[in-house]
């Protein structure tokens, strides 16, 4: 062998005391990188975190939110009748199954990328044509599409689907794969009807029980009913004594400030339906432009609360309660009646509330300055993924809508662009699959 062939080889095996020691570093670094993460085998690694896919309801819902999401819609094909529904339904609950406790699904050609499921959720909705499927008595009144609101420049592309897949995951390498593996799965049955990535805080940014931020900025969920307590029962549910989630110590009891959830939220639900709840998902643009150009006083005055950290402007924590009825030193109202928090609450029904799971989504693109002007600028393609999880629609999100529609002075800032309506099934046991209350 030649001195240039003995070169070359070394180059391309990446031997040699300079290939060594960068080895050396980097393999050391890697270890005591994991090891100050906590390892692999250790409870702060959250690649090894699963969540748990059967039960009594669907994970997702009341799983605390991961950092990233895929919600993925999907149109039905013609052929697609009862029994292939069912087959199918069976095919993506095992591969949800597998891949949510870090198991590789029979289809899956990249079994390594299972590993590290990083609390992997997938949680499906079915959308009318579905439903019917099973029988037209089958279908609740409320699975269809909301009413119009003024506020609405809904684009068609974004507002159908027959099937919903929220996928979710702390890590957004597994979020990419799980979705892939399911829409391979999904191909003899349908098409992508839209999709759309979305995200939250890095898992691990901000500690435990912080309420998220929107690209706003704002602090955005701070009433959201907590998890695991009757009260989350009672609106998601629609049954104060739903069983807890599995790993939760069970539900504890809880006193809202605006009264005790009535108990019969889940009384338009079919007898399909027992275990699940109702989904109305809205993809709102945010205009982060125009933002901008809004200091902060006017911000906080459209919201209701203090952008700096979320408390009310009749408050200094941001789980005071809003005080609507205050007035200041002008003779106004502290919080203007027509702030996103007034528009949103109404202490006297305590039905009046939703759970919502937010995530942002935000992307940048170039667009003209002004139609009259030459140029181009930077346009911030950014908004929100609102996830409305509650059991009766009517009774809980369409008041609240129709409020916020009428009147909101961050309307100004926010139009939505999707909208679409879900019934969430219950969760299936081991070897059932979703959707068995309603196909059999």
């Amino acid at each position: 062998m030649t001195e240039i062939s003995r070169r070359r080889l070394l180059g391309a095996s990446g031997i040699g005391a300079g290939a060594g020691l960068a080895a050396g570093i980097g393999g050391t670094y890697g270890v005591m990188g994991a090891a100050a993460r906590g390892g692999e085998d250790s409870e702060g690694f959250s690649g090894k975190q699963t969540v748990p896919f059967y039960g009594a309801h669907q994970a997702g819902v009341e799983t605390p939110p991961q950092a990233h999401a895929v919600f993925l819609a999907v149109e039905l094909k013609d052929h697609v009748d009862a029994a292939a529904m069912r087959r199918w339904l069976r095919i993506l609950s095992d591969a949800a199954a597998a891949l949510t406790q870090g198991k590789a699904p029979l289809a899956d050609t990249e079994p390594e990328m299972t590993a590290q499921p990083a609390s992997l959720t997938v949680t499906f909705g079915f959308g009318r044509k579905v439903v019917e499927l099973a029988g037209a008595d089958k279908v609740p009144a409320w699975l269809k599409p909301l009413p119009d609101y003024s506020i609405d420049r809904l684009r068609p592309e974004l507002c159908g689907g027959d099937l919903l897949m929220q996928i979710c995951s702390d890590d957004p390498l597994t979020l990419a794969h799980a979705s892939r593996m399911l829409m391979k799965d999904s191909r003899a049955f349908s098409e992508i009807a839209w999709a759309k990535e979305s995200f939250r805080r890095a898992y691990g940014t901000d500690p435990k029980g912080t309420t998220v931020r929107n690209p706003f900025g704002q602090v955005d969920g701070t009433v959201n009913p907590e998890i695991d307590t009757d009260d989350f029962a009672a609106l998601v549910w629609g049954d104060p004594n739903a069983p807890a989630r599995p790993g939760a110590s069970g539900r504890k009891e809880v006193e809202s400030p605006r009264g005790k959830a009535p108990a019969d939220l889940n009384s338009a639900h079919p007898d399909w339906m027992a275990g699940g709840t109702t989904l109305v998902l809205r993809d709102i643009a945010m205009d982060l432009e125009s933002w901008d150009l809004a200091d902060e006083p006017a911000r906080d005055f459209s919201v209701g609360r203090r952008m700096k950290d979320g408390s009310p402007l009749t408050g200094e924590h941001e789980r005071d309660i809003p005080d609507l009825e205050a007035v200041g030193s002008d003779g106004f109202k502290k919080i203007s009646p027509a702030s996103h928090v007034a528009r949103s609450r109404n202490d006297k029904k305590p039905a009046e509330q939703i759970f919502r799971r937010v995530y942002s989504y935000q992307s940048l693109s170039k667009g003209p300055i002004r139609d009259d002007v030459e140029g181009v600028r930077q346009i911030n393609d950014a908004g929100l993924m609102f996830a409305s999880f509650q059991a009766d629609i009517e009774r809980q999100y369409k008041p609240i809508q129709q409020r916020l529609a009428e009147a909101d002075l961050l309307n100004v800032w926010t139009f939505p662009i999707g909208s679409t309506v879900w019934a969430i099934p219950p969760g299936a046991s081991e070897g059932g699959y979703i959707g068995e209350t309603l196909f059999g």
